[in-house]
């Protein structure tokens, strides 16, 4: 039977050694800014590597786990991020984000929505319609491929490059709507590098022809992303300075809403 998790305040109180284990070395992985060795976790932990590894290996079949192996690290994996984007779709985040988003949209005249991550895709959670504006794409329940929306890229950003690796492993997981967008890793990680520059991302007709949007991420307490802030507009109708004041706004709401759950931003 595997060993009982210890720390500095001792041995863990008995119950399911094991699933404590497990537990401990999610949260671990979750505590790192990126993939880290077994030999790490073990000794953080005080478990005998052959523990470790053997965990890590079950982890890594249920996809709660990545492994490197050129790199010789572990990192969280897609089922990590599902069950992490389950929490942040629950109704708290939707009922903090609404009036948010409402004053977002009275402010710039245009629809706005919130999306969390779900996998390789993006999930809306809340659609805040701009009176007169027609129907988007962006309904609540709606997923669409993160890599081709503006809120996904904004979350896509601040992930670990090992965790945006794992989503992304090799070009089947490229989704094409229009023919344009990233196809390869190495494509959406410059455009990721572009999103951080800015401070923001952006989509033109990426997910439906004639409109564009930009979005900007919401941080939770551990500074990652929770979710992403957008807005939606016919792209004929906004020049590049409206587009540059779009994103100033919607950068403000983000940040109002990563205040409002308690979060900071990265850095």
């Amino acid at each position: 039977m595997p060993e009982p998790v210890t720390d500095q305040r001792g041995p863990q109180r008995a119950g399911v050694p094991a699933a404590a284990q497990v537990l401990a070395l999610l949260q671990a992985l979750a505590r790192q800014p990126g993939a880290v060795p077994a030999a790490a976790l073990a000794r953080d932990l005080g478990l005998p590597r052959s523990t470790t590894y053997a965990l890590l290996a079950e982890l890594v079949n249920a996809k709660f786990v990545v492994h490197l192996p050129e790199e010789r690290r572990y990192g969280l994996g897609v089922s990590a991020f599902e069950i992490g984007s389950a929490y942040s779709r629950q109704e708290p985040l939707a009922r903090l984000a609404r009036p948010v988003l409402a004053r977002l949209v009275d402010a710039v005249g245009h629809s706005a929505h919130l999306a969390v991550l779900h996998g390789r895709e993006v999930l809306y959670v809340v659609e805040q319609r701009a009176p007169g504006r027609p129907p988007l794409v962006t309904d609540v329940g709606v997923r669409l491929p993160a890599q081709l929306t503006a809120s996904g890229r904004a979350m896509l950003a601040d992930l670990p490059p090992a965790q945006v690796r794992a989503l992304f492993p090799d070009g089947t997981a490229f989704v094409d709507r229009h023919g344009s967008g990233p196809r390869r890793l190495s494509e959406l990680r410059r455009l990721l590098a572009d999103v951080r520059r800015a401070g923001h991302a952006g989509e033109d007709g990426e997910v439906t022809p004639g409109f564009a949007s930009v979005a900007a991420a919401v941080h939770d307490h551990a500074a990652r992303p929770a979710a992403a802030v957008a807005v939606t507009f016919p792209a004929a109708d906004v020049d590049e300075g409206g587009r540059a004041e779009l994103a100033r706004r919607v950068g403000r709401a983000a940040a109002e809403l990563t205040r409002r759950i308690n979060g900071h931003p990265p850095g």
